[in-house]
């Protein structure tokens, strides 16, 4: 092949044009990627890579893999409708990232990420490099930015007292549960004056802040092995 034809924004679909559409959804999914695997969450580097790159692939062979067939004039083809696919086929992937914890939804963001990443890919596939870049920097936007923000706006502020029994590992399940349900814990302390009243049953109090389900949260707690009882004593609503 002549190398003009080579760098040519024509033709049949595998010039130099077309690899770097590629390289671009390689490099903005595998961004987004990281982001994702430097938050820990069940979809990472590889997976938004890989569905970014097959999103631009398929968009790629969508706009040229039938122009063999659409030379004989006799057939003619909608290429949006492989595109199309795209679009309803990754909620396959974002619905196994989607599950339910005590009652509160988790992988929604993850999944929602998913679905960004997949269109970014079709953006970089289409020919669209300036969508593709806004649409990446957006997300950055949105996941730092934007956390800051509702933290700031829309997050509760409690304090819990809880009566626990000694031994039993109920300290490390009840942080785990409070992480795992939306809220930081800003405040650990065990109640010294309570614990000697009741050796057996000492009491932590937590100062949490999140955007869960408190009451949810302080019904699970209480189910939890090894907690005699979980009370919430303050709660400060989301700032207007």
């Amino acid at each position: 092949m002549h190398p003009i034809e080579w760098l040519s924004t024509e033709g049949h679909g595998q010039t130099g044009l077309q690899l770097a559409q590629l390289a671009l959804a390689l490099l903005l999914s595998s961004l987004i990627g990281l982001e994702r695997e430097f938050r820990v969450r069940s979809a990472g580097l590889r997976t938004h890579t890989l569905v970014g790159v097959a999103a631009a692939l398929i968009m790629l062979v969508s706009k040229y893999g039938f122009n063999n067939v659409l030379q004989t004039q006799l057939v003619v083809l909608d290429p949006s409708r492989i595109a199309a696919q795209i679009v309803s086929g990754i909620g396959f992937i974002g619905g196994g990232l989607i599950f339910v914890q005590r009652d509160v939804v988790r992988g929604l963001t993850t999944a929602a990420t998913i679905w960004l990443t997949a269109a970014v890919g079709m953006a970089c596939g289409a020919g669209l490099p300036v969508l593709a870049l806004f649409v990446t920097g957006a997300h950055f936007l949105i996941m730092y930015g934007y956390t800051g923000l509702t933290h700031r706006i829309l997050s509760v502020q409690a304090e819990l007292l809880i009566r626990y029994r000694a031994g039993k590992g109920a300290v490390h399940e009840i942080t785990r549960l409070c992480t795992g349900s939306g809220f930081s814990v800003h405040q650990f302390m065990v109640n010294h004056d309570d614990a000697s009243e009741d050796p057996e049953h000492p009491a932590l109090r937590l100062r949490l802040r999140g955007r869960g389900n408190m009451e949810s949260l302080v019904t699970a707690i209480g189910d939890l092995k090894g907690v005699v009882s979980a009370q919430l004593t303050t709660m400060q609503p989301p700032r207007d």
